[in-house]
């Protein structure tokens, strides 16, 4: 569906979504503390998939699973499912705020990718916006007491895979329905993450408070892709595009709410950086000639 002219709108629905995706993360921050990451990620596409099916199943029927490349949908979902290892696994040991900064390096790294993977031409501005972008992320990565080499491996980890991840999904989305993508992303983190489970099942038992918090995850996911398919529908990626980085200040925000944590003021420095080395980029795109 073409977007329509109710640009307001979709900017409003790309908050949402990345309020959404924020607290999908705080909750899995504060179950990383007491449950295992893969235990996380398996209820997280378990929710998220029955979800799915309850909203888009009566509606869609088999055509949720209709697709003329469907090795290219698994592996792309299966890389959605890293990234959400990653990313927890990134978040157990590091503040929120810095950890979501680290993982918003993506864009760069799509433009890196783009280059050899799309043959996309790399120019000059992009090569210096995309150095200035990574030394933001040295600003947050130096030594200091919230931060640590395995958080910062699992968030870099989660940038690459979740670039492969983008890079796929231009391949796929001029031939694939979006909402089908969206179901493989679901169904595959559910069977691959059910497949495993023998591995690390165990552990205390979720009060029921804790189960509430686990089901939410599921959800929190599932409603901020809906949100992010209903934005583009109402304004063009190029108008969006910049507010992904709100959820850098939602990141910041749940952080010093739930967790007590602030960035430091470097930290703060490369955060911003990262945010307007991506805005850049996504300008330098927008004014590229297309085929």
């Amino acid at each position: 569906m073409p977007p329509t002219s109710t640009p307001l709108r979709g900017i409003a629905l790309m908050v949402c979504a990345t309020l959404c995706f924020a607290l999908l993360d705080v909750t899995s921050k504060s179950l990383a503390k007491t449950f295992e990451v893969p235990l996380l990620v398996w209820i997280r596409y378990v929710v998220h998939c029955l979800f799915m099916v309850a909203v888009l199943g009566p509606r869609m029927g088999r055509n949720l699973l209709a697709t003329r490349r469907p090795t290219r949908q698994i592996v792309r979902a299966v890389l959605l499912v890293c990234v959400t290892g990653f990313a927890m696994a990134a978040f157990r040991v590091m503040p929120l705020a810095e950890t979501t900064a680290i993982i918003f390096v993506t864009p760069l790294l799509v433009a890196l990718l783009a280059g050899p993977w799309l043959k996309e031409k790399v120019t000059p501005l992009r090569w210096a916006i995309i150095a200035v972008g990574f030394a933001g992320v040295l600003l947050i990565a130096r030594p200091g007491d919230a931060i640590n080499a395995e958080g910062i491996g699992w968030a870099l980890a989660c940038a690459g895979c979740y670039a492969v991840y983008q890079i796929l999904t231009r391949q796929l989305s001029p031939t694939e329905n979006t909402l089908t993508m969206l179901f493989y992303t679901a169904l595959a983190g559910t069977v691959t993450m059910t497949l495993a489970l023998p591995l690390f099942w165990g552990g205390p038992t979720p009060t029921l408070g804790q189960a509430g918090l686990m089901v939410t995850m599921g959800l929190w996911g599932g409603t901020g892709h809906l949100l992010l398919i209903s934005a583009f529908r109402h304004a063009p990626a190029t108008t969006l595009s910049p507010f992904l980085y709100v959820q850098l200040l939602w990141a910041t925000t749940l952080g010093a709410i739930v967790f007590g944590h602030l960035p430091d003021s470097l930290a703060f420095t490369g955060m911003a950086i990262i945010a307007a080395s991506g805005v850049a980029l996504g300008l330098v795109e927008r004014k590229r000639p297309r085929a």
